[in-house]
């Protein structure tokens, strides 16, 4: 009994310890999360004026604005096209990959452009908030705006956080099952028992969820732990190749290869040995993986290099396909999005109740 009482007290030490460490930052990973869950959408709504251009005969096509881009930005790592599916009277939105050379900046770049006059309408780094709340919050998200340290460091609060419910899960353990039939509830007869019953009932319910958000995003910034990403990271960008086909041509192509693909995103590479790339879904697809769908093609020669369908990947490929999306909420409707925000908060919640009944026991309070 004694071995047990004592190995409880280290694991609430481990508990307590992992939870203060990474409190604020966890807090603010929770907010800035939250609101991604509606990016795009924040994004158009407060530049709804930006986006509406006037639809005119004919659009100028992908081949005029690539030109417009690299001119502008002649040493790209590749160019993004993040609204493929822009209806007519809307406003296309492309990313910039960038690199400067330096380790603690993160280089991702916005513009966008209207695609009937090719007039630049938006243009900036995502560290810059004249490119866009959304983008500037974004790259909060992943990276503290610190570049690779900082995307090493949101990787490590993940773990830590991970250590922090489960060693909550061990304390807390004999609570579980009546807190999930209410048995257990929130007792409001002083602060230290609100405090607890906060941090305990919001723990337990919002367990799962958790673990799921921190554990995909420690493993989407697995990266910053490759030496050679660091290296490359290092090294300001060639200048864009000469690209041989009409990326008009290859768009054309690659939707006649997958007729049925709703677009998600399109890649045009400006370095060698990248290929064009178009993504998205497949009527019938799973919602946890179904944007997956891709066609790649050699911007030199013109050929088809790989087809990917979703539902014939590999059950390995299907769970890496699987963590973008659980970490986002893009799987579901309108309900699972705002479930994501509302839950995408608890971490914060529950370093501010952790550091209340922390304080209560040192009898700061």
């Amino acid at each position: 009994m004694i071995k047990k009482n004592k190995f409880l007290r280290r694991l609430f030490q481990v508990h307590s310890f992992t939870g203060l460490l990474t409190g604020i930052f966890l807090l603010l990973l929770g907010l800035s999360g939250s609101a991604l869950v509606f990016m795009q959408e924040i994004d158009h709504y407060t530049n709804r004026e930006l986006f509406a251009v006037e639809v005119r005969d004919t659009q100028i096509g992908v081949d005029r604005i690539y030109k417009i881009i690299t001119e502008r930005y002649p040493r790209l790592s590749g160019i993004g096209w993040l609204n493929p599916e822009a209806s007519a009277n809307e406003a296309h939105d492309f990313r910039l990959y960038l690199n400067d050379g330096n380790l603690y900046t993160y280089d991702l770049g916005v513009i966008t452009i209207d695609p009937y006059t090719g007039e630049i309408l938006r243009e900036g780094r995502y560290d810059q908030w004249q490119a866009g709340m959304m983008q500037w919050i974004f790259q909060f998200h992943f990276s503290f705006h610190f570049g690779m340290p900082g995307t090493a460091l949101t990787a490590i609060f993940g773990i830590t956080m991970l250590i922090s419910m489960l060693t909550g899960l061990a304390i807390y353990r004999k609570h579980i099952w009546k807190v999930l039939t209410f048995r257990s509830g929130i007792k409001w007869k002083n602060k230290r028992m609100a405090f607890s019953g906060v941090h305990r009932v919001l723990g337990v319910w919002s367990l799962i969820f958790n673990l799921i958000i921190f554990f995909t995003g420690f493993w989407m910034n697995l990266f910053a732990f490759d030496k050679q990403v660091w290296e490359s990271k290092k090294s300001v960008n060639t200048l864009n190749m000469q690209v041989e086909q009409s990326f008009d041509t290859l768009y054309a192509r690659a939707l006649e290869i997958m007729p049925n693909l709703t677009k998600k995103y399109v890649y045009f590479p400006t370095q060698p040995g990248r290929s064009f790339s178009i993504r998205g879904s497949l009527p019938g697809n799973s919602c946890l993986y179904g944007n997956s769908n891709a066609v790649h093609i050699d911007v030199q020669s013109g050929n088809t290099e790989k087809v990917v369908l979703a539902e014939h990947m590999s059950a390995k490929d299907k769970l890496r396909a699987m963590v973008l999306p659980l970490h986002a909420g893009t799987y579901g409707g309108l309900v699972l999005r705002w479930f994501y925000v509302v839950l995408g908060l608890t971490p914060g919640v529950l370093c501010i109740t952790g550091f209340l009944l922390w304080i209560r026991r040192k009898k700061i309070m």
